[in-house]
């Protein structure tokens, strides 16, 4: 096999990664992430660096949620909370029904009697505002009635859910997996 067909690891060059200040100008897809009440910095950090990956509008930190700066967030998040668009907001109602009287639909991700299995969701048309609640109790009873659509993700072992971060990153993707299929593009 000849030196350049070697599988090998991209350079940071070849990634072509953003600097903060080009990627805070660069188009976003069209969806917000709103964290209820999560405990956890570490959640919050792996949820921004998430963010920046799919390149969400904007994170909103509420209720009790941690907000930069601190050092637990920076070491999850590693650097994203620089580059990600965030609001520390103290209640979650007024959020949602500001955007949804702007026509963005609110989507939680949580398992419910009506929740739909997230390989067989019909993404509804953007904007999309998400909603991901409390590491243990989950999106709240309000919240969940003040959505338009409830999503889960199914697990086949003997938890019922996954860690908020990685179910976050989970429907994060498959959300911009619909966006760029439909033709959105992070290019602008």
């Amino acid at each position: 096999m000849s030196q350049e067909n070697r599988l090998r690891k991209l350079t940071p060059e070849e990634l072509g990664r953003l600097s903060v200040e080009d990627y805070r100008a660069a188009p976003k897809f069209p969806m917000r992430l709103l964290l209820d009440n999560l405990r956890s910095r570490y959640n919050v950090g792996s949820l921004l660096r998430s963010a920046d990956a799919f390149r969400v509008e904007k994170v909103y930190l509420a209720g009790f949620t941690p907000a930069p700066p601190h050092p637990e967030i920076h070491r999850s998040a590693l650097g994203a909370e620089e580059s990600v668009e965030w609001e520390k907001v103290y209640e979650s109602k007024s959020i949602i029904e500001a955007l949804k009287g702007s026509g963005w639909t609110v989507i939680s991700l949580e398992h419910t009697n009506r929740s739909v299995k997230i390989w067989q969701f019909r993404w509804p048309p953007a904007p999309w505002l998400i909603i991901l609640g409390n590491e243990l109790t989950g999106v709240s009873d309000t919240l969940l009635h003040l959505s338009d659509e409830v999503v889960e993700i199914p697990q086949f072992g003997t938890k019922h859910s996954l860690n908020v971060a990685i179910a976050g990153g989970i429907v994060l993707y498959e959300a911009a997996k619909h966006l760029m299929a439909e033709g959105f593009s992070h290019n602008g």
